[in-house]
């Protein structure tokens, strides 16, 4: 049986600090509610300590989230933990999420502490936040930089204090695959008790590595992927966990883990955070961007017809798009564009459609988007010779006048 891989989405949190990402209260509980019902294990609602409307976010989400485990982040002190708990207090499944930075880079620039001082704050602040809730993350802050030994000493530390999940992020995306596999590897062996609590991992995509990261860790003993959806978070954003999750599943026999998510909803749920946030993903973003399921060079095309395996790895409904589409365009060929022809109602005699690829071919030197009306015009009236001359004029009549 597979390993299950617990999802913990932070959109609502590490997402919504991106420039231009942020939402109010009623756009972030229906992002939750949608969440909730694409299977994420655990969702961050947000950092309650920061504004008064966060609180009320992070308490709203709290009230209605029944199935997935409510989580808000805290810094290593009472009164964040405090104010983390009163907005978490009305969930069903709450977690409080605890961090401190132990790279000696922060420590000296940043805290101004020792790793001494660092290590107690860190145990003092998951041992109060257990006196208060069940579920306690600790995060260490810039982990992929700080001391293997010391990162290790202090998870020691804060599991025998009641942590019931530690977790390592690569904050600033620094991290290579291997290495972080390998730290990965080194926590699982260096640190005792780690089997009494989950091992989590939280990648940015500084240098694009986030999803790699993840999965490498994945693979090396983490149990938890920290992630968002479209990838979104603080610069260049976080694991994407659309990607995480098909990765996992595409390639299950290379991982021989699972997750719980209702993949069929990643792309609606995509949808639905770009109609709240006014922000569109790229479109050759994986998985949900507008060309993750578009074809137009016509040897792709053809295979595409073929057989959809020959250039689709998986099948764009396991992510909630509706269909692949063939787009028709400079480098689409014959048998791209009869296919396209015959869904709009037109059978044409191979040398009819040889007149009318040479002027479809020449109407996508001048126009980078063919339309139906376009199709629909060379077939009408550039079947012929005459016909296809009559088309050629009116295409140069059209843009070079």
């Amino acid at each position: 049986m597979k390993k299950q891989i617990r999802i913990f989405d932070t959109t609502l949190r590490d997402g919504e600090q991106a420039p231009g990402f942020s939402m109010n209260k009623q756009e972030k509980l229906q992002l939750a509610l949608q969440l909730e019902k694409l299977g994420v294990d655990v969702m961050e609602a947000g950092f309650p300590i920061c504004s008064d409307g966060d609180f009320e976010s992070v308490r709203e989400i709290a009230r209605h989230v029944t199935q997935s485990t409510v989580a808000g982040l805290a810094r290593a002190n009472r009164k964040d933990i405090d104010r983390a708990w009163q907005a978490l207090k009305p969930a069903a499944k709450p977690r409080i999420h605890t961090f401190i930075a132990t790279s000696d880079i922060h420590l000296k620039h940043k805290l101004n502490k020792t790793r001494a001082e660092v290590f107690e704050a860190a145990v003092q602040a998951v041992r109060y936040a257990k006196s208060l809730c069940e579920d306690v993350e600790f995060s260490a802050e810039d982990a992929s930089r700080t001391d293997p030994d010391f990162l290790c000493e202090v998870f020691e530390a804060v599991i025998e204090a009641g942590a019931t999940v530690v977790n390592v992020p690569d904050t600033v995306g620094y991290a290579m695959p291997w290495e972080f596999g390998e730290l990965i590897a080194r926590i699982r062996v260096q640190v005792p008790n780690i089997d009494e609590a989950q091992l989590s991992v939280h990648c940015h995509n500084d240098i694009g590595m986030a999803a790699a990261n993840s999965l490498m860790a994945v693979r090396n003993g983490a149990d938890q992927v920290e992630c968002t959806i479209n990838g979104i978070g603080e610069r260049a954003g976080n694991a994407s966990l659309e990607e995480v999750v098909m990765a996992l599943r595409t390639r299950a026999q290379a991982f021989g883990r699972q997750t719980g998510i209702q993949t069929e909803l990643l792309y609606p749920t995509s949808r639905m955070l770009t109609e709240i946030t006014g922000v569109k993903v790229q479109p050759n973003k994986a998985i949900v961007g507008e060309n993750a399921f578009a074809h137009e060079a016509g040897i792709h095309q053809d295979g595409m017809l073929k057989n959809p395996l020959n250039y689709e790895i998986m099948k764009p409904e396991e992510v909630g798009v509706p269909e692949s589409r063939i787009v028709l365009g400079k480098h689409s060929g014959r048998n791209a564009l009869n296919s396209h022809l015959r869904r709009l109602g037109y059978s044409f005699t191979p040398k009819e459609l040889d007149v009318v690829y040479r002027n479809f071919s020449k109407l996508t030197d001048n126009k980078k988007i063919i339309t139906d009306s376009d199709l629909i015009y060379l077939s009408n009236n550039g079947v012929t010779e005459m016909g296809a001359q009559f088309v050629h004029e009116s295409i140069q009549n059209l843009f070079y006048r």
